[in-house]
């Protein structure tokens, strides 16, 4: 089956939407939020688990599949969505972000990124082709091009020639790709600077990808510069394609993104708060570790129906974690994701029943005011 994305219905006083994205595994409805699933696996959860708290789509990462176990492990056991046991649609991330992050491991050049592995030294080297080769590889609905994430601060000759680098690996990108069924989406970058975004976006949005993403963002600029850094990189895709934050994650900065015009976002933080001991509710965010919950007979989120919250205490949530058990990991990631996916459905209901602006005004101010207690 061809990707697709449809808008269905507009939002009157903001540029928030809800659309619809079929792929060959599957529909989702946004906007969506993907649990990151790095290594093939969300941590601490099953793909049941993620099916019923109504996971549309999951995450998963080329660079770490690429290392381990291996593209060709992966393809020969049927693909990526039979490797781990997950029917519905997957994105794959290209890798760019982890070759960031790997700092003085890796060299940037106009063929790709030469970088050693950080688990054993070997060498490698990413090129765009190749990285549109190992996702094609492991069956990903939507695949994303090799761009270079800037970190931040950076200074303009450096951002100027990142952001024209990323341009042309996504040409080389599309150029490579050789599946109808795969998506493949685009990369603005730019920095903070608002006129290479523009070049970048104007570039990109001329090529015939079918998503858009804004990328380096979340990487240290600050909540003020992410989010008006972010709602102008929204302003300047196409309405018609899906729009991708990525990497941006706290439920405020979602809704404020949704207001913006995204569709699709992705995040460590439930997940890795949860293994940290700190669940997202409906009264602001816990920390199950501390003692006054030793005793407490109330669930996690007393709004919640998930199924740690029908069932576990705060006591025992915390005798878990305290006792280093796996389980806790386990409930905890199970409540964190079910609360990101409840927003996400509510925010969907509030755009199709015509009251997304006063829903995002007052969710968002909520979640500050809770952040702040």
């Amino acid at each position: 089956m061809a990707f697709s994305f449809t808008v269905i219905k507009k939002d009157s006083t903001s540029r928030a939407r809800l659309g619809r994205l079929v792929t060959a595994h599957g529909e989702v409805e946004t906007p969506a939020f993907m649990p990151v699933g790095t290594h093939a696996s969300v941590k601490a959860m099953s793909p049941r688990d993620l099916d019923e708290i109504g996971c549309q789509i999951v995450l998963g990462n080329t660079y770490h599949l690429y290392l381990r176990p291996g593209v060709e492990v992966v393809r020969e056991l049927g693909g990526l969505h039979r490797f781990m046991g997950w029917r519905k649609p997957i994105l794959t991330d290209s890798g760019g972000y982890q070759v960031f992050s790997l700092g003085a491991l890796r060299k940037i050049s106009e063929d790709g990124v030469r970088f050693q592995s950080h688990l054993d030294g070997s060498g490698h080297l990413l090129t765009p082709e190749k990285v549109v080769e190992i996702q094609q590889d492991l069956g990903s609905d939507i695949a994303m091009v090799l761009d270079e994430c800037i970190p931040h601060p950076a200074d303009r000759e450096y951002a100027s020639a990142s952001t024209l680098r990323t341009v042309r690996w996504a040409e080389r990108s599309l150029n490579a790709r050789n599946k109808t069924d795969m998506a493949l989406f685009a990369i603005v970058q730019g920095g903070m600077y608002e006129d290479l975004r523009t070049e970048c976006a104007r570039e990109l949005t001329a090529l015939p990808f079918d998503g858009f993403a804004a990328g380096g963002l979340g990487v240290g600029e600050g909540e003020a510069a992410l989010r008006a850094m972010g709602e102008f990189t929204a302003g300047l895709l196409p309405e018609d394609r899906p729009r991708y934050l990525m990497g941006v994650g706290r439920p405020e900065d979602i809704i404020s993104a949704v207001r913006a015009g995204y569709d699709l976002f992705d995040c460590v933080l439930p997940t890795r708060n949860a293994r940290n001991g700190s669940l997202f509710t409906s009264a602001g965010k816990i920390n199950i570790r501390r003692a006054e919950y030793a005793s407490d007979a109330r669930p996690a989120d007393e709004s919640c129906d998930c199924y740690c919250c029908r069932n576990f205490s705060r006591a025992y949530l915390r005798h878990l974690h305290q006792s280093g058990e796996i389980l806790a990991a386990h409930l905890l990631t199970l409540h964190n994701l079910a609360f990101y996916h409840r927003l996400m459905e509510s925010v969907r209901n509030a755009i199709r029943e015509d009251r997304a602006e006063p829903w995002l005004r007052d969710s968002e101010l909520k979640l500050q005011q809770s952040e702040s207690r």
